[in-house]
């Protein structure tokens, strides 16, 4: 039989529904990114809490070391909390990785030093690190597949950009609490308590991520599957299914997230080190340059997700990788300078071309995969990717600056803008083989729309004959058993709109 498009294949989500779900997400991220926001402006404190014997370079490399080491172990949590994502459902999983992340970095504030422990001071620390890798293997997968599935087709990039937005606010919290204390105490203070203080404070942060994600529901593409007797049936091989039939999307979302990591971490995460260590500019100064970039790239985020909606994923990913291949070099020579403006106007130029990705990125990567394998298939590629290549950029970057210094070589500084040229080249070619997934359906799932209207409209539109039905690259997959017919359902379409004051449900 030929299928049909009827309003029961299309999926209405409630705004508020919505909007408590996004909130949710972008909160977990947000928590994870605040402790790679106190990480990393904290590099050259923590060098000298936990590594005090070693020479200031060794130090800040160790401790680099040390924050780099949590990225080994996420994919071994986006392995197993992947898959179980999509056989137990979205909402329980994100729940636990909030309880594990927040415990993690809650724990580092209660360590004590190297002087009054010794060797095993680091080695603690490292075993806090490790079980925040762990946890946040299945954090980001989860939260851009539960973002992604709650909404509507026509505002994916709109509402996906949300996430990156709490990753910002996570990441400007944390630094933004670093400075102050920088500033506030003295250096004694700061170095004996004062540096415990912003991971103590992300124990409540936990608990409210917490509460939040555990009054949420299920998504509905995932409840739609569950119903589904050949989706129970296929979930339990998720692993099979990932490698045999989605390996090209595999290769594309590590190639994705390489590119968008690489620039990520290398702005946020190194640059305060970099502007430090290696340009010997005051501390404070650096951060708070790098601190209203940041301001201003949360508040341009939500336009870049609008561009996606309306011209397409494709167009703007392209447009962020062009830009940093022209503008890495020319941007870090205003850095290097002695001029305050100068600095700033550089670091600007790179936040506003990682916008492109930020904003981008969490509605392009789950539409790569069908929504039976969504969460495990994006967790286990994204995490590979930051492991080798994200979550070691401020390691590899600073080694190799070193390196290069002490080898007497003139472009030393300007190693962190070939890095980027070099990334922002792989991630062409990734986008290049990137489907446009713009206002479509995800693979798996039937269209989803924000009101009753839209769904009645979005029937009588499928129904015309005349209507781009190829278009529809939602129906094979969605049907699972050959061509689909769109067709206008039986009169009534769809049951009368709901008083302006009465909640439209989930479906």
């Amino acid at each position: 039989m030929r299928r049909r498009l009827t309003t029961d294949d299309v999926t209405v989500v409630e705004e508020s529904q919505l909007k408590r779900a996004v909130a949710a997400a972008a909160l977990g991220n947000g928590m994870e990114w605040f402790d790679f926001g106190v990480f990393a402006y904290l590099t050259t404190t923590l060098a000298r809490v936990f590594y005090p014997s070693l020479s200031p370079t060794l130090s800040v490399i160790l401790t680099f070391a040390t924050f780099t080491a949590a990225f080994v172990v996420r994919p071994i949590g986006g392995a197993v909390f992947g898959p179980l994502g999509d056989r137990i459902g979205r909402q329980k999983v994100l729940a636990v990785t909030m309880i594990m992340m927040a415990a993690g970095t809650f724990a580092i504030g209660f360590l004590p030093d190297f002087r009054a422990i010794g060797v095993w001071s680091p080695l603690l620390l490292l075993l806090a690190r490790l079980v925040q890798g762990f946890s946040t293997g299945g954090e980001y997968g989860g939260a851009a597949t539960f973002i992604a599935e709650y909404s509507p087709d026509k505002r994916r990039g709109f509402m996906g950009s949300w996430l990156e937005f709490g990753t910002l606010g996570g990441y400007v919290l944390g630094a933004s609490l670093v400075t102050i204390l920088q500033f506030a105490l003295p250096e004694d203070a700061l170095l004996g308590w004062g540096w415990r203080i912003p991971f103590l404070i992300a124990g409540p942060l936990g608990i409210v991520g917490l509460y939040l994600r555990l009054r949420l529901e299920e998504t509905p593409a995932f409840q739609r599957q569950q119903e589904e007797a050949s989706a129970r049936e296929a979930v339990k091989t998720p692993v099979l299914r990932l490698f045999a039939e989605n390996w090209r999307a595999l290769l594309i979302c590590i190639g994705l997230v390489l590119v968008f990591n690489v620039t990520d971490y290398m702005l946020l995460s190194y640059m305060p080190t970099y502007l430090t260590t290696t340009l010997g500019r005051d501390a404070t100064n650096g951060l708070v340059l790098v601190i209203v970039v940041m301001l201003l790239m949360m508040a341009v985020i939500g336009l870049g997700g609008r561009l996606s909606d309306r011209f397409g994923r494709r167009p703007v990913l392209f447009a962020g990788c062009a830009g940093f291949l022209v503008l890495s070099w020319p941007a870090l020579k205003m850095v290097q300078t002695d001029s305050t403006p100068l600095v700033f106007a550089g670091l600007l130029i790179l936040g506003l071309v990682l916008v492109t990705f930020t904003s981008t990125m969490p509605s392009t990567l789950p539409a790569l995969f069908p929504t039976i394998i969504r969460y495990g298939a994006l967790a286990i590629a994204f995490n590979v990717s930051v492991s080798l290549f994200g979550g070691t950029t401020p390691l590899v970057t600073e080694s190799l600056v070193a390196w290069a210094t002490k080898s007497g070589f003139a472009w030393a500084r300007d190693i962190p803008a070939f890095y980027l040229m070099l990334a922002a080249v792989i991630g062409l070619v990734a986008v290049w083989f990137t489907k446009e997934t713009a206002n479509s359906p995800l693979l798996g799932s039937g269209p989803s729309v924000a009101t009753e209207e839209e769904a009645r409209e979005l029937v009588a539109a499928y129904a015309d004959e005349s209507s781009e039905v190829s278009q529809s690259d939602w129906a094979l997959e969605y049907a699972q058993s050959g061509p689909i017919d769109i067709v206008r359902p039986a009169s009534p379409p769809v049951a009368p709109s709901p008083a302006e004051d009465e909640p439209v449900p989930a479906r």
